[in-house]
């Protein structure tokens, strides 16, 4: 049922909020937008090890709060997005816990500063011009915290929690975009698309991501 059965009820319920549910009424969409990150954080703690671990909770809470993020945006942007910063920042200490130093993986840093400092440009320019500056300011703030997450999630070596982070910062780029600089062809089912999926993928990784450096610890004697 885990494996399989919950996997496979994430997505038919994830499909059925982007492409079934009509917008109206607005509970009953909430409700269906809600109910894939409920399942989704109900596989991560299934996924927990027996011998659970900081970095296990961490992950956790931060699918918690994301998942109030969810609901919060619809009617209150700003204290969405706040939550959805608290989760970002229980990810970066379960991630920072986990870090095993690589060379490759520490200079993906500058990928992502590029990145974010574009997002910023855009954002930034278009929210000033708006004379948003509540906005521009807590979108500013947003994009350091989420940058520093992705890079932290790859500095873990962790397929899953990095492919996981990544997408969720393409969810968030498109979901933006969309909102302040300019329309995005189909943004609302590409925004829960990798939405879904980055969270999936990061409640996955609850399995993994507590062995990994024990593992390469291991492996490191076994050089010696």
């Amino acid at each position: 049922m885990v494996k399989y059965g919950l996997p496979s009820l994430i997505v038919v319920m994830g499909v059925l909020y982007i492409f079934v549910i009509p917008d109206e009424p607005q509970a009953v969409k909430l409700l269906f937008k809600l109910i894939p990150m409920w399942l989704i954080i109900a596989y991560g703690y299934l996924h927990m090890t027996s011998s659970r671990k900081r970095c296990h909770w961490m992950i956790g809470t931060g699918l918690f709060f994301c998942m109030l993020g969810d609901g919060l945006l619809m009617g209150w942007f700003i204290i969405g997005l706040a939550a959805f910063l608290i989760g970002h920042l229980f990810y970066v200490a379960a991630f920072i816990s986990r870090w095993r130093f690589s060379a490759i993986r520490f200079f993906m840093l500058i990928p992502i500063l590029a990145y974010a400092s574009f997002m910023s440009w855009h954002l930034l320019q278009a929210l000033i011009q708006a004379d948003n500056y509540v906005m521009a300011a807590a979108v500013l703030v947003y994009i350091i915290v989420i940058s520093f997450m992705i890079w932290s999630a790859i500095m873990t070596g962790n397929k899953l929690a990095m492919a996981g982070s990544v997408l969720f910062a393409v969810s968030d780029s498109i979901l933006a975009w969309d909102r302040f600089v300019s329309e995005v062809v189909f943004a609302g089912p590409l925004i829960m698309l990798t939405y879904y999926t980055a969270q999936f993928l990061i409640a996955s990784s609850l399995r993994t991501i507590a062995q990994d450096t024990r593992t390469a610890a291991t492996h490191s004697v076994g050089r010696i």
